[in-house]
C-alpha cells in the first residue's frame, strides 16, 4: 500500500467522513517510512545541499565595488589570455623528472589563492587553523584539531580542518578548469609533524550529480626537520561524494580538476596541535609509470545504484 494511500484513509478515518481538498495538506504530517528528507524535485539547486556555515558572505554592494577595483587587472589578464592563444605553443615534449610548478607561496597574493575551513565555521565543532608565510618562504598550514563536538543530537563525529585554493577561474571570473592531461604523477615538498593528511583534488561537474566530486590520496608525513619529497601517481586517487567512497570507481579526469587541497582530522583521538609546510606542488610525467587505474572495476548489477 502507498504511503498516500494510507494517509488518506488515516484522515478518512480521523474526520468520519469523506476526504476534502482541505485535508490534503496534512498528508505530508502522517507517519511514512522515509528516514530521510524528503525531496521535491530531482536537481538540487543548493551545491552545498543545505550544509550551513557562519562564513560571512560579501553584499552586492561590495561585490559591484570590488568587481570595479578589479576592472582593470582584468582587461590586462584577458589581453594576456588573448595572446597566449595566438602566440602560444603546447608543450609536446617532457622530460623525466622535470617537475611543474602549479602552487607555491613565493608571490605576495600567494595566500589569497586558498581560503581555510574548519569544524567550528560550520558551528559543528572547535578546531582552528591558519595559513600563513613559513620563516622559510613557504607555507605553513597549522592549528589545532579538537574532536569534541556540539552535541545537538545531530552530529556523531567532528575535528578536521582543511586548506583549498580557490575556483580556478580566467578573466572577468569566469570559470574554468585546470588541464593536467599531459601529467601523471603529483609532486609535493612538504615537511610534516607525521600525522597523515588527505589530498582533495576536486572536479567539480556541471550536473549537480558532479557537484561534490572529490578525489582523494592519504599524504603521509615522517615528522622531523627535513623536508621530503613526496611522489603520487593520479591512478591511485579513489573518487569520493559528499564524504562517501563511492562503489563505483572511475579514473580522475584530469582536464577536470577546479580545486585542490589539505585535510587533516582528529581521528582515533589524535587531538591537538599540527604542522604541515608545503613549498610547492607540482606536476610530472613520468613514462615508467604505466598504471591506468589502481582499483578493481567491479561490475554491479542494474538496480544498484552507486551513491
Amino acid at each position: 500500500m502507498s504511503i498516500l494511500l494510507m494517509c488518506t484513509r488515516h484522515l478518512a478515518n480521523s474526520a468520519k467522513g469523506p476526504v476534502t481538498l482541505s485535508l490534503l495538506p496534512k498528508v505530508a504530517k502522517c507517519r511514512s517510512i522515509y528516514t530521510t528528507a524528503i525531496r521535491s524535485a530531482f536537481w538540487e539547486k543548493d551545491k552545498k545541499s543545505g550544509y550551513q556555515t557562519k562564513i560571512a558572505e560579501p553584499s552586492k554592494k561590495e561585490l559591484i565595488l570590488d568587481g570595479l577595483r578589479e576592472l582593470k587587472g582584468e582587461i590586462k589578464l584577458w589581453k594576456e589570455e588573448i595572446k597566449e592563444y595566438f602566440e602560444g605553443d603546447p608543450v609536446l615534449i617532457f622530460r623525466a623528472g622535470e617537475t611543474d610548478v602549479v602552487f607555491n607561496f613565493k608571490t605576495e597574493n600567494a595566500l589569497d589563492k586558498w581560503v581555510v575551513t574548519t569544524d567550528a565555521d560550520h558551528g559543528e565543532g572547535k578546531s582552528t587553523a591558519t595559513l600563513e608565510l613559513s620563516a622559510t618562504g613557504a607555507g605553513l598550514f597549522h592549528g589545532n584539531v579538537n574532536s569534541e563536538h556540539v552535541k545537538d543530537g545531530i552530529i556523531k563525529r567532528t575535528g578536521y580542518a582543511n586548506i583549498r585554493t580557490k575556483r580556478v577561474r580566467r578573466s572577468f571570473k569566469r570559470e574554468t578548469t585546470y588541464d593536467w592531461t599531459q601529467y601523471n604523477t603529483l609532486i609535493l615538498k612538504i615537511r610534516g609533524d607525521g600525522r597523515n593528511y588527505l589530498i582533495n583534488l576536486h572536479t567539480e561537474g556541471y550536473f549537480d550529480l558532479e557537484w561534490n566530486d572529490v578525489y582523494h590520496y592519504v599524504l603521509y608525513t615522517r615528522g622531523g626537520p627535513h623536508w621530503q619529497i613526496a611522489k603520487i601517481p593520479f591512478s591511485k586517487f579513489f573518487l569520493s561524494s559528499k564524504g562517501r567512497i563511492q562503489d563505483r570507481q572511475l579514473p580522475i579526469r584530469l582536464n577536470r580538476v577546479t580545486h585542490f587541497g589539505f585535510s587533516v582530522a582528529a581521528k582515533n583521538y589524535m587531538d591537538g596541535p599540527f604542522r604541515l609546510e608545503v613549498e610547492y606542488v607540482g606536476l610530472e610525467y613520468d613514462p615508467t609509470h604505466r598504471e591506468k587505474f589502481a582499483y578493481e572495476m567491479y561490475k554491479t548489477d542494474k538496480y544498484i545504484v552507486a551513491t
